[in-house]
């Protein structure tokens, strides 16, 4: 089984740290610098998600050896991620809903494509905890290019390995005002900030499980 990059560049959506700009007010977990200076800040436990670079589509090539445009025979495409997140309990889930196009290059009878893809949860953006496998199939119909079928991913994250310690909590969402020391500095700039942000980040990928030959395909098209 090949090692699949794991750079999210594609799709990134859902929850993690979302910079939001200026505020007057704050809620929860916000940080607020008075006299217009600042940033404000939403904190959650819930994962990014995103379609590692190069695992976001594959080609079926027939003959497989072949990697002429004529040969190609099937392409499928993940789009459309859809993530959502249950952070209730002591471990979070969190799932990712997909679509899936398919297009094939021969209209003739009805066929049937099954592709395997994987659902990664990923921890400070180089860390696997878990990967599952699974396998969507599209349905093409007789006389039809293309086909679509819909796929989910999901995974467990442990509620507390998510959760950021109470005093960077309070160092990152404490109020400040434009006559502090430090009202001016970023507390995400901070050497220990950062990195209990990175050991506390999570993300949930998903993408198509290429062989070797699709993935170094897809890398150098």
């Amino acid at each position: 089984m090949p090692i699949l990059p794991m750079k999210p560049t594609i799709a990134i959506m859902g929850a993690g740290l979302a910079l939001l700009g200026l505020s007057g007010c704050a809620e929860k977990n916000q940080l607020v610098v008075d006299s217009g200076v600042g940033v404000t800040s939403t904190l959650s436990a819930c994962p990014n998600t995103a379609i590692p670079q190069h695992t976001g589509d594959v080609t079926v090539f027939n003959p497989p050896s072949s990697r002429d445009a004529a040969a190609i025979d099937v392409v499928a495409t993940i789009t459309n991620v859809r993530p959502a997140c249950d952070e209730t309990g002591a471990e979070i889930y969190a799932t990712a809903t997909f679509d899936v196009l398919g297009r094939r290059s021969d209209n003739r009878g009805a066929r049937t494509v099954t592709l395997p893809y994987f659902s990664t949860i990923m921890r400070g953006g180089n860390t696997v905890v878990a990967k599952r496998l699974g396998s969507v199939t599209l349905n093409f119909a007789d006389g039809s290019y293309r086909a679509q079928a819909q796929a989910s991913g999901a995974g467990y994250i442990n509620k507390a390995a998510a959760t950021l310690p109470e005093d960077i909590r309070e160092r990152i969402t404490r109020k400040r005002k434009s006559g502090d020391p430090d009202a001016a500095i970023d507390p995400l700039s901070i050497p220990e900030v950062r990195s209990a942000m990175q050991r506390t980040s999570f993300e949930l990928l998903v993408g198509f499980q290429l062989t070797q030959d699709q993935l170094q395909y897809n890398a150098t098209r």
